[in-house]
């Protein structure tokens, strides 16, 4: 008998850029008495069906994106003999759809570091059940990932996550409800001991795949005072002064390590957490701009972020404070007009963002938009076969429409080619040089060009285009490009490196601390739950 971890992808590149954290926590949770699991990533190379044997365990986490796969993933090893069990956000969210067309054996719902252990553990004893609530789990819960089970020469970036959770309340996010809005917090500690690890292995680019590593802004904590809610000042304070001693750790770390990471734009109004972030090397985040009118901003509940001049002046905050931004741009919004498109890459050129990704709307289960939809479509419900819409997922990719809901004013057609246009105008051979200007050396200005290339292949080409030619072509470039990016940002393993030998507190309250000499030679998407944000 043996334990698969299967992350389920249409889409095999034979490199990854970041790795798929929850395949290597499971790993973790998954009992001795089971093994060592077989963990197999889909982005990198699809399944073998003929490596399921009867009575194996198949665990496949899917996420809305890469459901469909995932159940033919599950029926496949269920046609084998093996038991399927499902986790993610999807299935968290869809479980009987999960136990009937991906014919689980049964669904591990929320967080999966301890459900995920029970269910193996149940199998293996005959009294499987359908269904295991993972819930949410506090921080001191989080399992460290088994990095030694990881093909580490397929993956540029690894991922450590630091904390669950994110306060806000995007109506296109499904997070704050499927991971909630109060931050579960991992123990710096354990972030810093399995970073080391990783640099130990060679990797020096690290992905913290949080929700939202801004988790307590300025405004909350004026809010509580002003409230005279001393109980919610000091939860709040706690939290924030936790972000400021992992910074400070991480900031001890071997100099050539970077680090990437994702929060909201409130966080360029926190100089002092810019500036402990670049001292960190958090070199990079992805920020949530959505829309650069009060328009758009206002349809998707993210009226708190700028717009127009303050928004660019916000943006070239993160820049002047050495934290490059990749911004997250939405169109299809009801508010969206033709212009809008050639507003959005002119405000994101001139504000000086390092990456950008353009989106097309996407109503994802979970989210404020989808339940608005999905009542919207019981009226008069629209059917692409014999599947309605509200549940494209199961509409098989060659046939699935690009937009599912109706603009008032701009087809789904036009939508997605001025889309690809944006993609194109700010991908081009001649801007990306000019963005590549950031970089410390001629390498690292190669390596840039390289990976820009290589997002837009991969998020643009594969998935923007209609034409499959064109997809494949995508596909096929995107592979090796990918393969010239794996070089450049390989790094030289470091097995001396030490963990800090952490001392205790000798009175409440006291902070845990590094013992002297502790770091010599110095100068996680939770299981089963998706980064970001589905």
């Amino acid at each position: 008998m043996s334990v698969h971890l299967v992350n389920p992808s249409d889409n095999a590149f034979g490199t990854a850029v970041i790795t798929p954290r929850w395949l290597f926590v499971l790993a973790a949770a998954t009992p001795q008495i089971a093994g060592d699991p077989i963990l197999v990533d889909e982005s990198l190379e699809q399944i073998d069906p003929n490596s399921i044997a009867p009575g194996d365990i198949v665990g496949i986490s899917v996420h809305t994106g890469n459901a469909l796969r995932g159940y033919s993933v599950g029926r496949m090893a269920r046609a084998r003999g093996a038991w399927v069990i499902y986790g993610g956000i999807h299935a968290t969210l869809f479980p009987e759809e999960a136990l009937k067309i991906g014919e689980a054996h049964a669904v591990v719902t929320g967080d999966g570091d301890v459900a995920w252990g029970k269910a193996v553990t149940d199998c293996l004893a005959g009294k499987l059940a359908p269904l295991y609530e993972g819930g949410r789990i506090q921080g001191e819960q989080f399992l460290q990932a088994r990095w030694d089970l990881m093909r580490a020469d397929k993956y540029m970036w690894a991922s450590v996550q630091t904390i669950r959770g994110c306060p806000k309340h995007c109506s296109f996010c499904s997070v704050w409800r499927t991971d909630g809005q109060q931050p579960r917090q991992r123990k710096f500690q354990s972030v810093i001991d399995e970073i080391i690890s990783l640099r130990r292995l060679g990797f020096r680019f690290i992905a913290l795949a949080d929700d939202n590593f801004y988790p307590v802004t300025l405004t909350d904590l004026r809010l509580a005072r002003e409230q005279n809610n001393i109980a919610k000042l000091e939860e709040l304070t706690t939290i924030r002064r936790e972000r400021f001693q992992l910074m400070e750790e991480l900031a001890k770390l071997p100099k050539d390590m970077v680090f990437f990471t994702q929060i909201t734009m409130e966080a360029g109004e926190d100089p002092d957490y810019l500036d402990a972030m670049r001292r960190a090397n958090i070199k990079g985040a992805l920020v949530g701009v959505e829309a650069v009118t009060p328009e758009g901003l206002k349809a998707v509940f993210k009226d708190w972020n700028y717009s127009g001049e303050a928004l660019a002046k916000q943006l070239q905050t993160f820049k002047q404070h050495g934290v490059h931004v990749l911004g997250s741009f939405i169109f299809g919004l009801p508010t969206d007009k033709p212009a809008t498109f050639d507003a959005t890459v002119e405000m994101a050129l001139k504000a000086g963002v390092t990456f950008a990704q353009f989106v097309m709307m996407t109503p994802f289960p979970g989210t404020v938009d989808f339940t608005r939809w999905e009542k919207q479509q019981a009226l008069d419900p629209t059917m692409v076969g014999d599947v309605p819409i509200t549940r494209y997922w199961l509409i098989p990719t060659e046939v699935r429409p690009k937009m599912f809901t109706p603009h008032p004013t701009m087809s789904s057609d036009e939508i997605r080619m001025r889309t690809q246009k944006v993609w194109d105008r700010f991908y081009n051979w001649s801007a990306i040089w000019e963005r590549s200007a950031c970089t410390p050396n001629l390498r690292a200005r190669i390596a840039f060009m390289f990976l820009s290339k290589l997002y837009r292949q991969m998020y643009a080409g594969t998935g923007i285009s209609t034409d499959s030619a064109r997809r494949k072509k995508s596909k096929k470039w995107a592979r090796w490009t990918a393969k010239q990016c794996k070089r450049l940002f390989q790094a030289k393993p470091m097995p001396e490196l030490k963990s800090p030998v952490w001392e205790l507190p000798s009175t409440p309250g006291a902070r845990l601390s590094p013992a002297h000499g502790g770091m010599e030679g110095h100068g996680s998407a939770g299981p089963f739950v998706v980064y970001p944000g589905d």
